[in-house]
């Protein structure tokens, strides 16, 4: 990140910046929607920090986390008054000549995280018996670390993520709108790998496509201006300043063998919604156009939804509190 850094995680913003874990699962959500329903949902998140220090306590090494996100229409119901986020919007579908990304329902995003597998199912487990019939399941996918943080292609996924003191400039909202300051813009796809297609590719073509090495994991030369771009390219966000805009990825692997089931779950934080929407853009739709990830040919999106992370204070605001 070449642009403005924080000196520090704002104190009430949500565990955006929590270490890459072993587990996780990404929990999408529709509240009903009648009012009663409304006034539920209100209490129960209310009492997700709560009940992170219930299961957490049990092994304060195991790092539970919960980041809560807030689509924009339950947005609207929650809050009080019409202000919100000033890029909070429902995912833009993406056309390109020969993929697309869909856009799918959510009204809450629970992104639970922990370095054991069971202290992210039981605190799944308890929330949801919480929220009861006020909401209704959109999708549940659980992830998991594969190896040394790659995905199930083979390749190390969160190379080019921010560390340190550039996690806030890159994920965190700032004086740019100061009411959500500390909040950060979400989006999540769940992709599934045709992998008998992409180890049919073979290594070196697979590297092409990504544009670093498999192996080691290094950063291979960008393509020419009107050349076919990789992957890593692609997905380098530089604006006209010559800004290079960052996000953090906490994209995790997740599948079933027995059903022929491997995918990536991509989540993306951002302080800037349109930088992973023009990340996703060069993807779909190709730069120059036509041109798009081929990685897209071997990866399909099944899910596209777009949430914001409020800050503890504004999340409690929407609480009612």
């Amino acid at each position: 990140m070449t642009g403005q850094t924080w000196e520090r995680v704002p104190i009430d913003a949500q565990s955006v910046e929590a270490p890459l874990s072993q587990a996780a699962v990404f929990l999408v959500v529709a509240v009903e929607p009648d009012d009663r329903a409304l006034a539920h949902v209100r209490e129960t998140l209310a009492t997700v920090d709560d009940l992170i220090k219930t299961v957490g306590f049990r092994d304060l090494a195991g790092r539970l986390s919960c980041v809560v996100g807030v689509g924009h229409d339950i947005w609207r119901r929650l809050a009080k008054t019409a202000q919100m986020p000033a890029e909070l919007h429902p995912f833009k579908p993406i056309v390109g000549a020969k993929h697309q990304a869909p856009a799918t329902p959510g009204d809450l995003l629970f992104h639970i995280r922990a370095e054991r597998v069971d202290l992210c199912f039981e605190f799944e487990r308890l929330l949801l018996a919480a929220l009861g019939e006020a909401v209704r399941v959109v999708d549940a996918v659980s992830g998991f670390r594969y190896f040394d943080a790659r995905d199930l292609l083979g390749f190390v996924d969160g190379t080019a993520n921010p560390a340190g003191h550039d996690i806030p400039a890159a994920a965190l909202v700032g004086e740019e709108d100061p009411d959500f300051a500390g909040g950060s813009y979400v989006v999540v796809q769940k992709y599934l790998h045709d992998m008998t297609g992409w180890n049919a590719a073979g290594a070196s073509a697979q590297e092409e496509i990504i544009g670093r090495t498999k192996v080691d994991n290094v950063e291979l030369p960008d393509a020419g201006a009107d050349a076919q771009k990789s992957h890593k390219t692609l997905s380098t966000i530089v604006d006209e300043d010559g800004t290079e805009h960052d996000i953090l990825r906490d994209n995790m692997p997740y599948g079933d063998p027995a059903r022929g089931e491997f995918g990536t779950y991509f989540i993306g934080y951002s302080r800037r919604l349109w930088v992973i929407e023009k990340m996703l853009e060069r993807m779909f739709v190709g730069d120059p156009p036509g041109r798009h990830d081929r990685l897209l040919d071997f990866s399909t999106p099944k899910t596209g939804t777009t949430f914001f992370a409020p800050s503890r204070r504004v999340l409690t605001g929407l609480c009612g509190g």
